[in-house]
């Protein structure tokens, strides 16, 4: 059994990736285009290294879209990365991935968040070890069941082959793991996540974050071409700022990924694409009773099964 990875193929399926994600969403915008941003790490720098980052603004139905690659090694693993495997800790690394954001500009289409990752370590003269993460998970600012069903249905065939344990643990986990503690709220209606995931070797993880990204674009623009003809106003633009400031908060407080990028030097211009172009914030702002921005909380933000 593999324990690393074969970095040239991960590199190779991950750029595919990308282009596939992001020329889609060209298509379904039909405004906006992508802005192409490929960067390197210049030498003396605490990492080492190169990305692609894509960026979409002022689109007809995305009003941000962020997608980015990134490859990168550094001298020693930062501390959100060791804090499951403490005999790595200060171990060369090598990290890759493909994280996205996207912003929608109607308030009925959903933001979605999908990252699949492999980070790669080991001390001199000892075998390196690979692992994996990633997931999707979606945040809607108005509520709709079949929306969450078929979301949840692609999240869960895209972990069938790997067992029927997967998509029930992986749920638990985004539930748990996409939640503003300081809140006492769930950032959206979650999906799947996972972290440190090693198991079966390298062949069996990396081929579990290909099925994972593959899903992507059949889990979400269904729902992008359900919504985006929606009619909204001023009202429904206001609560989508202000649940958008939910979303900020999340990604700067807990999110590890955000963590990892900071500590270890990365390129803040791309750890921060995530961030929506216009956010709000209201003191103790609370919902009318019986409102569609009430059921958001009530009905929405609550841990469920969707299946």
């Amino acid at each position: 059994m593999m324990k690393s990875l074969d970095t040239d193929q991960a590199r190779k399926y991950l750029l595919g990736l990308q282009q596939s994600i992001t020329d889609a969403i060209e298509s379904v915008d039909g405004q906006a285009r992508f802005l192409t941003d490929a960067w390197s790490k210049a030498p003396g720098e605490p990492l080492q290294g190169d990305g692609v980052t894509k960026i979409m603004e002022a689109g007809a139905v995305f009003e941000r879209a962020g997608c980015g690659f990134s490859h990168v090694r550094g001298p020693r693993l930062p501390p959100s990365a060791t804090q499951h495997r403490p005999e790595l800790a200060g171990a060369p690394f090598e990290a890759m991935g493909v994280s996205l954001v996207f912003h929608p500009l109607n308030p009925y289409v959903p933001t979605v968040h999908m990252n699949v990752r492999t980070i790669s370590a080991g001390h001199p003269g000892q075998e390196q070890v690979s692992w994996f993460g990633g997931g999707m998970d979606l945040t809607p600012y108005y509520g709709f069941d079949e929306d969450a069903v078929h979301f949840h249905r692609a999240c869960h065939d895209s972990l069938t082959p790997f067992g029927d344990d997967k998509y029930p643990r992986f749920k638990k986990w985004c539930d748990e793991y996409f939640f503003n503690k300081h809140r006492g709220e769930p950032r959206g209606i979650g999906g799947i996540f996972f972290d440190d995931f090693s198991e079966g070797g390298a062949e069996n993880g990396f081929a579990m974050i290909r099925s994972v990204g593959d899903a992507f674009l059949e889990a979400y623009l269904p729902i992008v071409e359900r919504r985006r003809g929606l009619a909204w106003g001023e009202r429904e633009r206001e609560h989508q700022l202000y649940r958008r400031g939910r979303y900020v908060e999340f990604n700067l407080v807990w999110d590890r990924g955000t963590h990892f990028g900071l500590q270890s030097g990365g390129r803040t211009e791309s750890i921060l694409l995530s961030m929506p172009p216009l956010v709000s914030w209201s003191y103790q702002r609370q919902p009318e009773p019986g409102s569609p921005e009430a059921r958001l909380t009530e009905h929405f933000l609550v841990p469920r099964s969707w299946l």
